[in-house]
């Protein structure tokens, strides 16, 4: 159901500076914390001795110590000690590949041996002062591929999000899909339309006019496992649309890491980077509470198709052209799924 030789965001580094967070991802239940010197570590939530969640302990010199007896471990999965016991001849529990950056803490969940830091995703705009970036979690009871087919059309944006960002110019506008490698992009121009609600705020955010007709864009850039960000923006019509100078628009990506928690649940890590006043952060916090309020429409949206999935699980879903891009996304998962699979059964 979803790769796991792969980076996926696991939390934010927030979540886990004062205790230990346990949190499954791909089916992997893990305790996350701070070791030594403030790294972040990943073991599996299992205490050796009894089967507790380590996740329900504490922190102490960069130890994580289990809850239930005290049992202390290192990040590397071995048993460091435990009061009044001899357990040095504990076997190791599994320990899973993290890293810290562009702030979110990632876990590879398969291979250790695969993993890469250099295959994290290049996200510039997390380390450009030109760029302000505010987002949130949702724990959504859905198979994350729903959400993929969600984000990479649009399309829904007219029923779903009528008081926000949708309007019927989606609609009326045709969708292009296009595959470069593992990189599948949508994109969808919309010339001379009157901005929704959303962009009107925006506008103003830019001191800009926002009673005027805009040319707005919407690009979707899916990258495995399960990444997909989102160039939107409006500019005044006339000035050049996407490639408009910065005075003339507002334009930002939508920021959706999407991480398996098991075949039906995910969590999603969404946000919005920008580029126009940067350091505004009222702007930053009044975009997060919008957002906010139009991933939760999807949220409901995505729950109940899981619901009616699991319930009709022989019923066959029909594709449309604007279905492309999820389609093609899913087939991408598909390969690296297959691929792994002789690793699992070798295993």
């Amino acid at each position: 159901m979803f790769p796991k030789n792969a980076w996926y965001v696991a939390c934010m580094p927030d979540e886990i500076d004062e205790k230990p967070l346990g949190r499954t991802i791909c089916n992997e239940k893990i305790a996350f914390y701070r070791g030594d010197g403030g790294q972040v570590a990943a073991v599996e939530d299992f205490c050796p001795h009894r089967g507790a969640a380590l996740s329900l302990g504490s922190v102490c010199e960069g130890k994580l110590v289990c809850g239930y007896h005290g049992l202390v471990m290192g990040c590397d999965g071995k048993t460091v000690a435990m009061p009044g016991q001899r357990v040095g001849g504990f076997p190791k529990i599994r320990a899973y590949p993290v890293a810290e950056k562009y702030g979110f803490v990632w876990v590879w969940p398969g291979d250790a041996g695969l993993a890469d830091v250099a295959r994290l995703p290049k996200l510039d705009w997390a380390e450009s002062p030109d760029w302000a970036y505010g987002g949130g979690l949702y724990h959504i009871q859905c198979d994350y591929r729903l959400m993929v087919d969600n984000l990479m059309d649009l399309t829904h944006e007219t029923y779903v999000h009528t008081t926000s960002i949708g309007q019927k110019e989606i609609d009326e506008t045709p969708v292009t899909t296009r595959t470069e490698g593992d990189h599948v992009i949508t994109s969808r121009f919309m010339d001379n339309v009157m901005p929704p609600p959303f962009w009107k705020a925006n506008l103003r955010g830019n001191n800009l006019a926002d009673d005027v007709p805009v040319d707005r864009w919407q690009v979707c850039h899916f990258e495995p496992p399960s990444h997909v960000m989102i160039e939107v923006g409006v500019a005044h019509a006339g000035k050049g649309g996407y490639d408009a100078d910065p005075k003339d628009k507002v334009s930002s990506i939508v920021v959706d890491f999407l991480t398996p928690e098991s075949e039906t649940s995910m969590w999603y890590f969404w946000g919005m980077a920008r580029n126009f006043n940067p350091r505004d952060k009222a702007l930053t916090a009044q975009i997060r509470d919008g957002q906010a309020k139009v991933f939760a429409e999807d949220m409901e949206v995505l729950e109940a198709q899981q619901r009616n999935l699991l319930r009709y699980p022989e019923r066959r879903l029909l594709m449309l052209n604007i279905d492309a891009g999820g389609v093609q996304s899913r087939r991408i998962i598909d390969g690296l799924i297959a691929a792994e699979r002789p690793q699992q059964l070798a295993a």
